[in-house]
């Protein structure tokens, strides 16, 4: 076997583990949380057996206090939403941040009172109070005594 030889064999398994590499996708390890309706044992225990069924998951940990369902595997997150939905429960996903994570100060919301004890919405936008306050700051330097580029028609 000749150099050009080597060279084609070497080229014919790296584009094989190529082709091999793109056909079979691996999911990532990843935890899915949802906020599931339940209110009995009956209730936790046709959605834990439901989404013990998905292919690919290791686990599901369901606490009803509050409402939650953590599953855990090699899932898609829409996949998991779809077969919680299929079991009848209104289920969408974890919509709650702990609140020591949301940006202070923070001015809790109206539909905050629905969420777990520690626990607050998650909101995509700042409140609109905040977002004021920091457009107001540059008008106030603006007629400022102390600012000596202020407005000249005083």
């Amino acid at each position: 076997m000749g150099v050009s030889g080597t060279l084609e064999y070497i080229s014919d398994l790296v584009s094989s583990a190529q082709k091999h590499s793109r056909k079979k996708k691996r999911k990532q390890l990843q935890t899915v949380n949802l906020k599931v309706r339940m209110d009995c044992d009956g209730c936790e225990l046709k959605v834990k057996n439901a989404l013990s069924s998905l292919t690919g998951v290791k686990s599901v940990e369901i606490n009803r206090k509050q409402q939650k369902v953590t599953v855990t595997g090699f899932i898609d997150q829409s996949k998991v939403l779809k077969k919680a939905k299929a079991t009848g429960k209104k289920a969408e996903i974890w919509p709650y941040v702990p609140y020591n994570l949301v940006a202070q100060p923070y001015a809790p919301q109206a539909y905050d009172k629905k969420a777990p004890p520690g626990f607050v919405r998650k909101v995509d936008n700042p409140p609109a109070t905040s977002t004021l306050v920091k457009n107001e700051e540059p008008y106030m330097d603006m007629f400022s005594d102390d600012n000596p580029n202020a407005c000249n028609i005083m």
